[in-house]
């Protein structure tokens, strides 16, 4: 079995020419839009909730090329958020992994349907594919991601994080907050990973539960970097949620306290994984990934 690094690389390089392949040509009409899709997904991030699709997915004996479909679902609601998010009637910003945001690289009108168009795609990938030989289970993850990206999940979490600008929330109000925003969209790539395989309700909750704890994870340790480290080495405007008077773990917690939290939700999801032994090989490392990680 390689070691992480080259699992990592492997799946990133691979999973970049997935995407290439199925976002629509850029000489296709409409041309402009078809380009700004193209710019505002390939060629940047980490891939992460994709990486956890298929560690997730391998796991549960899922055949690769459906946890592909399901992994760009993910992936394009992800790149769809980020496109609305830095619009000027949300975050304003004007980078975004390491290059030009879409409004800024394109216009407004563009970035807005860019969204609108990543957002429809997405599910049109969950509708159209084999991703099990079960259908009521392929239903099941076409609702488990809508939920995700919902009011209910990541757009409502926006939503909570908009009205919260200039207010101190509580530890619990902060984790509503984040529970929705972030980790909703983390949990249903390990969801989704594991519905292209075969495990029993009582193994989903286990994972469910790593999901829900490394996804919270993954924010405390986002406000860590970003009280910490620049803008080229973040790729993004670094010190914006302090800047915007924005709640955060560090804010609230301070940078020693909130690591220490990220740590302690980095013990519960590995906790999570124990009864599947060398199966959850990957997904631990992920967890480490995640947790450990300095950019």
């Amino acid at each position: 079995m390689p070691d992480f690094q080259s699992w990592l690389s492997e799946h990133q390089q691979r999973f970049e020419e997935v995407l290439r392949q199925l976002l629509p040509p850029a000489d296709i009409v409409p041309q402009r839009l078809h380009a700004a899709m193209r710019y505002s997904v390939l060629d940047g991030g980490k891939r992460v909730r994709p990486l956890l699709a298929f560690a997730a997915g391998e796991l549960a004996g899922a055949n690769l090329n459906r946890v592909n479909f399901a992994a760009a679902a993910v992936e394009l609601i992800h790149a769809y958020s980020l496109v609305h998010d830095d619009m000027p009637c949300m975050d304003d910003d004007v980078l975004r992994r390491g290059k030009a945001t879409c409004h800024v690289e394109f216009d407004e009108a563009t970035a807005l349907l860019v969204g609108d168009a990543l957002q429809s795609q997405a599910f049109q990938l969950l509708s159209e594919h084999q991703l099990s030989d079960d259908v009521a289970k392929q239903l099941q993850m076409v609702k488990l991601l809508a939920v995700a990206s919902g009011s209910r999940g990541m757009a409502g979490g926006q939503a909570i994080d908009l009205a919260s600008v200039g207010k101190q929330l509580t530890l619990p109000e902060l984790e509503q907050m984040h529970i929705h925003k972030t980790g909703a969209l983390i949990r249903a790539a390990v969801l989704l990973g594991t519905y292209c395989g075969n495990l029993t309700q009582a193994q989903l909750d286990k994972l469910d539960r790593y999901g829900k704890c490394i996804g919270l994870a993954f924010q405390v340790v986002d406000d860590v970097l970003d009280s910490e480290a620049d803008t080229a080495t973040l790729g993004k405007t670094a010190g914006k949620d302090a800047y915007n008077d924005k709640p955060t773990y560090v804010t609230l917690l301070g940078v020693a306290e909130a690591r220490r939290m990220a740590n302690e939700l980095h013990h519960e999801a590995l906790e999570s994984l124990k009864e599947f032994g060398s199966k959850a090989r990957r997904l631990n490392e992920l967890a480490d990934f995640i947790v450990m990680r300095k950019f």
